[in-house]
């Protein structure tokens, strides 16, 4: 059974990850020409995924895989996972063996994906703007700052830290939703679990999660 703290985790993540999809998925009003490369990634992201969603949201709603399927191809490949399971765990990291490791990466990202693809259903007619860019893109590594307008709401910031790769691609390793961290999130209700419990624990405990949303 998932203990509290990965419960209460979890409806954070929810809420956050609606707001990420929002700013995954929301119109971009800025023309390309005034980006910068980590923003265009973001930009063309979220027009593929918004002219699927927009043209298949009674058929995705009706069959979640095909969210799943969509997120794994449009969204995944902009992210790290492997990166952020290891900041995630923390000090950890380094206690748990290879198959604990790849264990833990792979219920992480269901975790995070599954949850992301439900979110996707809140879309309405949010309109993403990013906000001036102010890191060296010589350094590899940068924040995109963003806000997601919506009509009824007050902007909420988002921010998603990324960092190129050896392959010189960019990927998002860390969600900032009003300036909270998911990983940060993660990294302390994850240690508390592990001093519980252990690491098994925890994935097992992830697993279980995993398996309810998918249900």
């Amino acid at each position: 059974m998932m203990n509290t703290s990965i419960s209460n985790s979890f409806k954070w993540l929810l809420a956050a990850l609606v707001m990420l999809s929002m700013s995954i998925f929301a119109s971009v009003s800025q023309a390309s020409d005034d980006l910068v490369e980590p923003q265009l990634i973001v930009k063309t992201a979220s027009e593929k995924v918004l002219a699927v969603l927009l043209d298949r949201r009674e058929e995705l709603a009706k069959d979640h895989q095909q969210i799943y399927d969509l997120v794994e191809e449009v969204v995944l490949p902009h992210f790290d996972f492997a990166r952020m399971s290891r900041l995630a765990l923390g000090r950890n990291w380094n206690e748990a063996s290879p198959e604990q490791r790849e264990q833990f990466v792979e219920e992480f990202r269901l975790l995070l994906v599954r949850t992301y693809a439900t979110a996707m259903l809140e879309y309405t007619d949010e309109e993403l703007r990013f906000l001036p860019f102010r890191d060296d893109l010589d350094s590899g590594r940068v924040n995109v700052p963003m806000q997601v307008i919506q009509s009824s709401r007050p902007p909420v910031s988002v921010n998603l830290a990324l960092y190129k790769n050896k392959d010189g691609e960019w990927k998002v390793y860390d969600v900032r939703i009003e300036g909270i961290s998911l990983v940060t999130n993660y990294r302390s209700t994850f240690a508390n679990e592990i001093r519980n419990g252990g690491i098994e624990a925890l994935i097992q405990s992830l697993s279980e999660r995993n398996e309810r949303i998918r249900s």
